[in-house]
């Protein structure tokens, strides 16, 4: 059976840097636009949580909450 695209690896390096912009994020309450992996559309908003249990990033923007899983955020950017 074919499997599609495998996500890209990254070292502990670059998640542990993804980590500190997203807790940081969390706490000033920034805005932020989250590349996500496999995803047609970007995700923007501010991050509410940081799920360690299933270890996915709830993000709101306009009311609406994403839940995305903090190994498919491939690039951290600001909307602006």
């Amino acid at each position: 059976m074919a499997k599609g695209p495998k996500r890209p690896t990254r070292d502990e390096f670059e998640l542990e840097e993804l980590g500190e912009r997203l807790v940081e994020a969390k706490q000033e309450g920034t805005e932020l636009l989250l590349t996500i992996w496999a995803a047609e559309e970007r995700v923007r908003g501010v991050i509410t949580t940081l799920d360690s249990r299933t270890k996915k990033v709830h993000v709101e923007y306009m009311g609406s909450v994403t839940k995305v899983p903090f190994m498919d955020i491939m690039k951290i950017e600001s909307p602006y």
